[in-house]
Parts: structure tokens; C-alpha cells; sequence
């Protein structure tokens, strides 16, 4: 409490200055004063450059936040969101179910049966509390292998 209040004695003084206005309106600051950020190391920038005056902006130039981070991974001939379908080359079982991939404790499947298209989509919500989860057309068991952030299992991870 006492440290709390000396840092307010020694910034009453400031605060008591008058504030001086620039008259330069072009005064550049810098978004981040980290060592790190202005050493050009961080999380990439998923921000476009935009167009030019007068032109029409690409999608690379215009594209923001994940749909820039997909096409910057098709760029680089890499599937970012792993859309490829499972290869089902059999019927999971209870004693062999189907993993499932997952970073997030999550995920919707959809099962088209076995055969491959032996019946119309259904969608199930596959997750890491239930250990099997199964098709109520054909019957096929499916299991979550979970590989993400084990605070995301217990709440401790926000999702918004």
C-alpha cells in the first residue's frame, strides 16, 4: 500500500504540468515498444497491404485474419485447416473406433457410412468427455484423438 502511494506522490507533479499540444500533425510512434516486436520477430502479419489509389485489390492484397492466413497457406501449397476428408477404409468399431484429429476438445464429423456414400451425411459432434461416439445410420464408432491444450479440457482456456 505504501509503494502504491509513493508512485502516486512523484506522478501528482506531472499531472499538475500543463499539457503542450504538438504543431506537428505527422508525428510517427511506434505501435509496440517490445523488444521483440521491433526486432521483427512475432506472430505473422495478417493484415494486407490493400491497393493502390485507384486500383482494384486482390485477394492478396485485400484479404484479413484467417482468410488471409488460408490463402497465404495455399500459397505455400499447405492445407492450413486440414479440410481433407477421413480416409474410412473400414467400420469402427467399439473395440477399433475411427480416430478423429483434433486440436480443439470439439469437433463435427460427418459420416457417410462404409462404404464411402452408402448413406446421405449425418453430422455428429464429436468430443473428448465421451470416449466413443457412433453413426445412428451405419454404425460406425468414432473417437476423438485429442492433441491440443490440455487447459481447453478443463475450462481454464477462454473461447469466444
Amino acid at each position: 500500500m505504501a509503494s502504491i502511494l509513493r508512485s502516486f506522490r512523484t506522478a501528482l507533479p506531472a499531472l499538475r504540468r500543463p499539457v503542450v499540444v504538438s504543431s506537428q500533425l505527422n508525428v510517427a510512434r511506434a505501435f509496440s515498444l517490445s523488444a521483440i516486436r521491433s526486432a521483427g520477430h512475432g506472430p505473422p502479419q495478417l493484415l494486407g497491404p490493400g491497393a493502390k489509389a485507384g486500383e482494384v485489390p486482390t485477394d492478396e492484397e485485400q484479404s484479413t485474419g484467417l482468410e488471409r492466413f488460408e490463402l497465404l497457406g495455399k500459397l505455400e501449397g499447405v492445407d492450413v485447416f486440414d479440410m481433407k476428408p477421413l480416409e474410412v477404409t473400414r467400420l469402427g468399431t467399439v473395440e477399433d473406433p475411427i480416430a478423429v484429429y483434433s486440436l480443439f476438445p470439439e469437433r463435427q464429423v460427418g459420416c457417410t457410412g462404409f462404404p464411402a456414400d452408402s448413406h446421405d451425411t449425418i453430422w455428429l459432434n464429436v468430443t473428448h468427455s465421451l470416449k466413443n461416439h457412433r453413426c445412428p445410420e451405419c454404425g460406425s464408432v468414432y473417437t476423438m484423438n485429442y492433441q491440443g491444450d490440455e487447459a481447453l479440457l478443463h475450462g481454464d482456456g477462454h473461447h469466444h
